[in-house]
């Protein structure tokens, strides 16, 4: 095995750290407090070429691979959680489902101003009555003279007051009590279709979350996404390449929280010395140090085997799991390092473990990764 980066990983990595610590740390505490988005920093990425980083250069992508999207995803949640989960989705979640199921003229339509900023990439997907158990799903397409008429809701959907368009999921039809679902292209500024954007949440202040409202929109029935009926597999295969950006984002917070505690422990002192001298502090950054290792090296695994053209369904399910997981024990464990600091906003610590929570739920529960993984073990 060779777990060096290629020089272009390498350079991607370089780059992205620089900007991440020049451009996106210094803004991070603010933003959480004004929940203001990061447009000026995703104008700059674009500019830089990162927004399409995974898809092909006829696209206006720069045909990089996986572990380069996870390279840059971990920097940038390193930084600003909600900057990280901004660019996880808009490429996994918005750019990823229309290169992998969109006709020729759909990606020179949809994802070319993905992929050069035009457009943030969003999904719709989940809905008030169906988030794990997306089977549920009651947003319906009526097809009807050469038009498909939507109407429906969706709930916690990244980045869509900054999409010019999105693919969402809808019922097609049901024979037998069984749902067709289908993927639909929709753009955001037609007639009946709204995005709201008034969630108050625990954390990921600075990153954008919205609901849709489709009231009779209409669209052409070219707008579908894949064959007819696939919806379903269609976002089963987009989550799995979303999980990697998930464990990715965990692995950067994970990270963060581990160097702002790392720090903390060398400066502070008590009883006569630092608190680095101490076993017990000693040993939870020991245990942190090792976690987060792991968690990259599950992260570049699984990424890794979706560059290779294998299955890695399993692998995603388990970095996600594993990731989101370590995130939240890290975090913890940074804040209780800080003490009485750790509950203050201005030391950074609590703010990644509010943001680390969202990863043990968003993109299927902790639980249903367990249920992806021992299915796919034969149980």
């Amino acid at each position: 095995m060779n777990f060096d980066l290629t020089q272009e990983q390498e350079m991607i990595r370089r780059t992205i750290r620089e900007f991440a610590v020049e451009e996106v740390a210094p803004g991070a505490l603010e933003r959480d407090r004004t929940k203001a988005f990061p447009k000026e920093i995703f104008k700059k990425l674009g500019d830089m070429g990162m927004l399409g980083l995974p898809f092909p250069e006829e696209y206006g992508g720069a045909g990089a691979d996986t572990i380069s999207f996870a390279i840059v995803t971990e920097e940038l949640s390193k930084a600003c959680a909600s900057t990280g989960i901004t660019y996880s989705a808009h490429i996994s979640l918005g750019g990823a489902p229309l290169n992998l199921f969109g006709t020729e003229e759909q990606k020179q339509r949809y994802l070319a101003p993905i992929c050069n900023g035009e457009s943030l990439g969003a999904f719709g997907l989940t809905e008030p009555g169906a988030g794990s158990d997306a089977g549920g799903t009651r947003t319906r397409a009526i097809e009807e003279n050469g038009e498909f008429i939507i109407n429906g809701n969706k709930c916690f959907i990244t980045n869509a007051s900054y999409a010019k368009h999105l693919a969402l999921t809808a019922v097609t039809d049901e024979k037998e009590g069984r749902k067709e679902i289908s993927a639909i292209i929709v753009p955001t500024d037609a007639d009946g279709f709204s995005v709201i954007d008034n969630y108050e949440k625990m954390g990921l202040h600075s990153s954008n979350t919205t609901e849709l409202v489709l009231e009779d929109v209409r669209v052409p029935v070219g707008n579908l996404l894949g064959k007819k009926g696939e919806g379903f597999k269609q976002f089963l295969i987009t989550l799995d390449g979303g999980r990697i950006g998930i464990g990715a984002m965990a692995v950067g917070i994970a990270a963060a929280a581990l160097e702002k505690a790392l720090q903390y422990s060398s400066e502070r002192r008590q009883f006569g010395r630092s608190l680095s001298e101490f076993q017990a502090i000693q040993f939870k950054l020991a245990d942190m140090a090792m976690k987060v290792e792991l968690a990259r090296n599950m992260v570049h695994k699984a990424a890794w085997l979706k560059d290779q053209g294998r299955p890695f369904t399993k692998e995603a399910s388990m970095c996600k799991l594993y990731a989101s997981e370590i995130a939240m024990e890290v975090a913890d464990q940074a804040v209780q390092i800080h003490g009485g600091y750790g509950y203050m906003k201005e030391y950074h610590v609590e703010r990644y473990m509010r943001d680390a929570k969202l990863l043990e739920i968003g993109e299927g529960t902790s639980e249903v990764q367990r249920m992806v993984i021992a299915r796919l073990l034969g149980c």
